[in-house]
């Protein structure tokens, strides 16, 4: 048996887990060590009780090895384990890295600046705006995005580092063969051609609540800091936040609104120290700070085949909300012409119409 078959073998043990997986390995040395060990010595390492002993001793009565790498080869999923080269460095330094990754794409040099977004599956309308707008500008400034692909905040984040032919990790609370949610696998196809979606669960484990919050110190983990737009008083994404702390990343979050339930958990953040952003030059300052090769922020280019009006229709909108009437007078353009100029920026899905006839900016 390989390295990497004993560590895929460890991996599916249930019960198991990689804090005891790196215990065991601190007494046996190998994986085929541990699986090969007596009852008797399993028994002396501490954290590992009876049940787990008597998972560890069972477990090709438990565990397929052979089947599991070929439902992964047939996938085109290929296998990290904690001891390959190419398993992320930044991942491997926290306290419970995972044992394997089973990754469709791959990493990137590039990727040691990643930083993690999370935040509600419901965001408003100035949420989902900003997750897009802060992740297309952090991509195409050339900082890796890594996201759970959960709805909401998730979503668009992934979606504002691809429109920005950026790279974006999706970590997911599901095997590879499980996507979830189902109507983003489109999406995960997409992040794997310019990026990696990735998973530490057998590739037939379906998602639940225990498996979210699981993968969450993943994205953190592999982060050199946690952006977190719109959380409720008891989100999951403050759990993130949490560890993403006790792993010695920075803590980055939006404000909102004082009387938004979807802000209440962001701007306790904010109270307790976590850096206020207002735009993606308040994390590419820090990023500064802790890489030698800061990317600079750039101002993303419009299309080439934009007409004058729609230039000029889409600079008048400026960087908050605007009502046609405001684009009118800062452009000085008829309102039958602002108004074909704003539908043709919406079809190009350069500006987007928010509720009460108002317009922003997407990129």
């Amino acid at each position: 048996m390989t390295e990497t078959e004993a560590f895929v073998a460890l991996n599916m043990i249930p019960k198991l887990g990689p804090v005891r997986v790196r215990a065991l390995l601190d007494r046996f040395g190998t994986p085929q060590a541990v699986l090969s060990a007596s009852r008797g010595d399993l028994r002396g390492v501490q954290g590992i009780g009876a049940e787990v002993v008597a998972s560890i001793a069972g477990w090709e009565a438990q565990v397929d090895v052979p089947a599991e790498l070929e439902r992964a080869a047939r996938a085109g999923a290929k296998i990290l384990t904690i001891r390959d080269d190419e398993y992320p460095a930044s991942l491997k330094e926290i306290h419970d890295p995972p044992t394997v990754l089973y990754v469709l794409g791959g990493f990137s040099p590039r990727d040691a600046a990643t930083i993690g977004v999370v935040g509600t599956r419901k965001p408003s309308v100035y949420g989902a705006e900003c997750t897009k707008k802060l992740s297309y500008q952090l991509a195409y400034a050339g900082v890796t995005i890594a996201s759970g692909l959960a709805r909401g905040v998730d979503t668009a984040a992934h979606q504002g580092a691809l429109a920005a032919k950026g790279r974006t990790l999706a970590v997911i609370g599901s095997g590879l063969l499980s996507i979830y949610p189902p109507e983003n696998r489109a999406l995960a196809e997409k992040i794997a051609t310019s990026g990696a979606v990735i998973s530490e669960f057998p590739m037939l484990t379906g998602a639940d609540r225990q498996t979210f919050p699981i993968r969450n110190r993943i994205v953190s983990g592999m982060s050199f800091g946690l952006l977190v737009i719109e959380a409720g008083g008891r989100s999951g994404s403050l759990i993130t936040a949490t560890q993403a702390g006790e792993q010695g990343r920075s803590i980055y979050a939006l404000p909102g609104r004082i009387d938004s339930p979807q802000s209440i958990g962001t701007n306790r953040l904010i109270q307790q120290g976590a850096k206020l952003v207002t735009s993606a030059q308040d994390i590419l300052d820090d990023l500064g700070l802790l890489f030698s090769n800061q990317p600079d922020l750039q101002k993303p280019p419009l299309p080439d085949s934009l007409t004058p009006s729609e230039k000029s229709v889409f600079e008048a909108l400026g960087d908050g909300e605007s009502s046609v009437d405001d684009v009118v007078a800062r452009s000085g353009l008829p309102s039958h012409a602002v108004s074909s100029a704003l539908m043709a920026l919406e079809i190009r899905r350069i500006v987007k119409s928010l509720p009460g006839g108002r317009f922003v900016k997407t990129m």
